[in-house]
């Protein structure tokens, strides 16, 4: 809630109201939804008011608390009426009389400055991938105070890329309720389920792993592939499971699904390529208690081989198929693993300090 300061001149102690106006993009509501719900419940359980700007076309209804007011932008989607569109969002900022900003998704964070500059507030700003040295983000150095990332790595990558804002830089772990059982394997005789997260960017990126499926297939191994996400490779990957004969064991789950209940119906998640984006789905698989397989490389922090998964390489078949062949054929190894994760991420990716140390940061704002 709010933070006691005293006034100087009275001597009387007064509340210091924490008022965040939370800044979020379509692909935060579709990537990070879980995480911004548990957010928002949390500084909801706080009494903490919340202001959520997001595109119109966004689905929040399954996001949103009854507490948080929700600012729709922009409100025209014409073409000349960004001047107009900005003005309605300052003036809408202005009746909720936020106390800091927050902007959740890189691609928000030039207009995250240029509302703080205008409402003469400070911001924190969110970053959840590695960084490039060209098309870089808009950052002030006088209005932003913190940038949060979710894993070691990105703070690496943005003190390098970023090296005036390195003190700034706070690592707050994405938080999750990890199960107290896992459902990797946990019926007997059903049907192994194998889960692979997209997004389908490059058909290229699942080429071996379609190789090592296929190969386990005609060994007779029975399982079920299901597919997360949708991408510009979908056609070319529904195309490629043709040729090969394996469309009647995949199943295809578009990314707007609960797909947290798909996780959880998995034993096996694979991530197979590196991420440069801190991937939701990894931790949501972990916390149900699926067995993990993965390759290391970008933001991989959550792959610890022996302890949170199995690791291959993306590049190999046979790496690939070895791991998968291990989890399907030791069934007692890929449930400890399970329990591994579901233990790494109770100790470091809990929702109450997710929420204590972003609420923290407002307050420090």
């Amino acid at each position: 809630m709010g933070e006691e300061q005293k006034d100087s001149t009275s001597g009387t102690v007064t509340k210091k109201t924490v008022r965040p106006a939370l800044i979020v993009s379509e692909k935060t509501i579709s990537e990070y939804s879980i995480s911004l719900h548990h957010l928002l419940v949390g500084l909801a359980d706080e009494s903490i008011a919340v202001n959520l700007v997001c595109p119109p076309g966004c689905d929040v209804d399954s996001v949103v608390s009854p507490s948080v007011e929700v600012v729709r932008h922009p409100v025209f989607q014409l073409p000349l009426m960004g001047y107009q569109n900005k003005k309605i969002l300052v003036e809408r900022l202005e009746k909720f009389k936020p106390s800091v900003l927050h902007c959740l998704c890189e691609s928000k964070a030039k207009l995250t400055r240029q509302l703080a500059r205008q409402l003469d507030l400070p911001y924190v700003l969110t970053v959840n991938s590695l960084q490039g040295r060209f098309g870089q983000l808009s950052i002030s150095l006088k209005r932003c105070a913190k940038i949060i990332v979710p894993a070691k790595s990105i703070a690496a990558n943005i003190a390098a890329v970023y090296p005036k804002f390195a003190e700034r830089i706070e690592q707050i772990n994405i938080g999750t309720f990890a199960g107290e059982t896992s459902g990797c394997f946990r019926e007997p005789g059903r049907l192994a389920s194998v889960v692979v997260g997209g997004p389908l960017r490059n058909e290229s990126e699942f080429e071996k792993l379609l190789g090592a499926v296929k190969h386990l297939a005609i060994e007779g191994y029975e399982f079920m592939l299901v597919l997360i996400g949708g991408g510009r490779a979908e056609r070319q990957l529904r195309e490629s499971l043709s040729a090969q004969g394996l469309l009647q064991i995949v199943i295809s789950v578009p990314k707007s699904a609960p797909w947290r209940s798909v996780l959880a119906a998995g034993d096996i998640f694979i991530q197979p390529a590196a991420s440069s984006a801190f991937n939701p789905l990894l931790l949501e698989a972990m916390s149900v208690g699926a067995a993990v397989a993965s390759c290391k490389g970008g933001v991989d922090d959550l792959i610890i081989e022996g302890k949170t998964c199995v690791v291959f390489d993306p590049d190999d078949e046979l790496s690939i198929r070895g791991s998968l062949q291990e989890l399907l054929d030791r069934r007692e190894f890929a449930q400890q693993l399970a329990r591994g994760a579901q233990e790494y991420l109770r100790e470091n990716h809990t929702v109450s300090k997710m929420v204590s140390s972003i609420l923290q940061i407002y307050r420090e704002a």
